[in-house]
């Protein structure tokens, strides 16, 4: 089941129903009621997928009561924690990554003969979102930071929860899971601000993104015989389809946790509004940055290890990242461009030279910040043609064809199957998107309309959103880019 389908429409309110008005005096029911609500909504792709959830959830809730119960035996501890390290990286590895590694060492030294060595498996939707969150519930028991649950239904919530299920944000045990051990009360306000952020999210994946796609998709498939400018103007379109794609999902999944009075963590804070590639790095995705951080650069030293150490952290850290992303050597070259990136930073110590948000006590950012974030988008975008390309030859390819840029051929014929109209139309709406988030760059999410004194006002803005993605709805063509991963 997908947040952009006639299903999920109906889904929602249903379970939203049951949540507090049948189930709202018991915590354990309306925890039963989220973990049956959630195999639902995972099942609805397919259901032999639920399996390997409810494995991974069991095997990790015996072992974090194991390791707690072994603390006295501190190598009998680690080893269990290691061990479901080992079992959900080991699922990861066989569903998204076995035939990558079989192809490619098949190419080296097999003259790329792989005949009885592939699998024959798809890729279950958002097993490498929660096989990280299980893995991170072992490590932090281990550290003494987050305390076992003996309550097999409250793991199975915090493992399976449908809101963040299949795309994140990634949470930890420390955050995520105690909500489900507390009463919850239902807060009109709260439930308010969730449907605030829920319309916001659809508007930029219905909107902004799906529209994108439609020109991004028609560039990639087409570059070779398009002009320079086309491409340029393809890539970039793609920078706000993956951003209103995802951080779309993100806010669609906080604001529905929010229905449930369950809080989930900010996963996006304005990274188009980055003065440098590290800034930016700490603004987007989150979750997974703040996850590969706290049990993968820490681990190996972090920053404590002189400039050398902290090149290497970051190097293994990127790689990790452009291997989660997919199997595919387009994302270890994405990897290693955005490591590089990195390199004048931290040479001249100042990869931690922006921690506030641009323009702080200012309507309007400085000339030099303005440049500053057009530089680092710049940059961003320039990798995402790998990111988007399906192999490193298309990528290569496409950086070719950008140049001559073709800009003498402006309005002289038709380049791209887009009307001139639905392309101003689209740029308008992307205008919008970042306007508004530049004006509620300090909030954790776009507009701010509780804030809009005029109900006449804030409710004909209500209306423009549910309008505008009521006519851009499409349930099939365009799923959420993150659920390949």
């Amino acid at each position: 089941m997908i947040f952009t389908s006639y299903i999920f429409l109906l889904f929602l309110p249903l379970v939203f129903c049951l949540y507090w008005f049948v189930f709202g005096r018991s915590r354990r029911w309306q925890n039963i009621l989220i973990v049956a609500a959630s195999y639902v909504f995972y099942g609805w792709w397919s259901r032999r997928f639920l399996v390997l959830i409810a494995f991974t959830s069991l095997f990790s809730w015996v072992c974090g009561l194991l390791i707690s119960r072994l603390k006295s035996s501190p190598k009998t501890a680690w080893m269990l924690s290691l061990l479901n390290i080992i079992v959900n990286l080991g699922i990861l590895f066989i569903f998204k990554y076995y035939n990558f590694f079989v192809t490619s060492f098949a190419d080296v030294f097999l003259g790329g003969d792989t005949h009885g060595l592939l699998l024959n498996v798809a890729l279950p939707v958002g097993v490498s979102f929660y096989t990280f969150q299980a893995i991170s519930y072992t490590i932090d028991i281990y550290r003494g930071k987050a305390e076992p649950t003996k309550d097999i239904v409250q793991f199975f919530a915090y493992v399976s929860f449908f809101p963040q299920l299949v795309a994140g944000p990634i949470e930890r045990a420390t955050h995520l899971l105690p909500q489900f051990g507390h009463d919850r009360k239902f807060d009109y306000g709260t439930a308010v601000d969730g449907m605030r952020q829920m319309l916001w999210g659809f508007f930029k994946k219905v909107v902004v993104a799906n529209e994108c796609a439609r020109y991004v998709d028609y560039v990639f498939a087409n570059y070779n015989s398009l002009p320079g400018y086309i491409l340029i103007l393809g890539i970039i379109m793609f920078a706000f389809q993956i951003y209103g794609d995802f951080s779309g999902y993100s806010d669609i999944a906080i604001g529905c946790a929010k229905l449930f009075g369950i809080r989930l963590m900010q996963n996006f804070k304005v990274p188009f509004l980055s003065r440098d590639i590290a800034e930016f790095w700490r603004r987007w995705h989150i979750s997974l940055t703040s996850w590969f951080k706290d049990y993968v650069y820490y681990p190996l030293g972090g920053s404590r290890c002189g400039k050398a150490g902290i090149i290497r952290n970051t190097f293994i850290i990127f790689l990790l990242s452009g291997l989660w992303h997919g199997a595919n050597w387009t994302y270890i070259v994405w990897a290693v461009y955005n490591a590089l990136l990195f390199l004048p930073l931290i040479l001249l110590g100042r990869n931690r030279r922006y921690l506030g948000t641009i323009a702080q006590g200012r309507a309007f950012p400085t000339a030099k910040e303005s440049g500053q974030v057009l530089l680092t988008f710049t940059l961003f975008t320039v990798g995402l043609i790998f990111f988007r390309s399906p192999d490193i030859g298309s990528a290569l390819h496409y950086f070719r064809d950008i140049f001559p840029l073709g800009l003498e051929t402006i309005g002289t014929s038709r380049h791209i199957d887009i009307s001139m109209g639905q392309l101003l139309m689209l740029l308008t709406v992307i205008t919008v998107m970042n306007i508004a988030e530049y004006i509620n760059r300090d909030r954790e999410y776009g507009p701010d309309l509780g804030r809009v004194r005029s109900r006449a006002v804030r409710w004909g803005i209500y209306i423009i959103l549910v309008i505008a993605v009521s006519l851009c709805f499409d349930t099939g063509s365009n799923p959420f880019i993150y659920f390949q991963f």
